[in-house]
């Protein structure tokens, strides 16, 4: 009798300390502010996306396919035009732009190669990289499709 009655003990101390083991874990107050701010992050980052600026240009259908012929006439234009104050993978008096068809919207950067002082009195993003490279962006006197080019350009980088 005494053995059925230890090892009912035994069980029921086992099943009971068992208890709560499957209990989801209450995350820190870090992780919970780490959480947040990568939601509000995310949420900044979709914002800007579908940010297209001030300018004349509303919206841009990227094709799969990189148009080549575009590229090349973009990274002509480029060379000529912008590596004075861009690179490609560090930044200089303006923004690295790899990636940058990623960060912002193509109505966006089409805008700011169109309309660049508008842009910075106007739109948030323009104003935000003004006060950090604190140069503004010279207009280049490009026409709608020479900025195409170098915003296909762009694609390639």
């Amino acid at each position: 009798m005494k053995k059925i009655f230890f090892t009912s003990v035994t069980l029921a101390l086992i099943a009971l300390s068992s208890c709560g083991e499957n209990k989801a874990k209450e995350p820190s107050f870090a992780e919970q502010m780490a959480a947040e701010s990568e939601a509000s992050e995310k949420e900044a980052a979709s914002a800007e996306l579908d940010n297209i600026g001030v300018g004349p240009i509303s919206t841009i259908e990227f094709t799969e396919a990189i148009n080549q012929t575009m590229a090349n006439k973009g990274k002509a234009l480029f060379e000529e035009k912008c590596v004075a104050c861009h690179k490609t993978n560090e930044k200089l008096i303006g923004p690295a732009l790899a990636g940058v068809t990623e960060r912002r919207n193509p109505a966006w950067i089409m805008n700011m190669i169109l309309n660049p002082a508008e842009m910075i009195e106007k739109d948030a993003i323009a104003m935000r990289l003004m006060e950090e490279y604190k140069t503004p962006m010279l207009k280049q006197d490009l026409t709608e499709e020479e900025a195409r080019e170098v915003l296909e350009y762009f694609r390639t980088i």
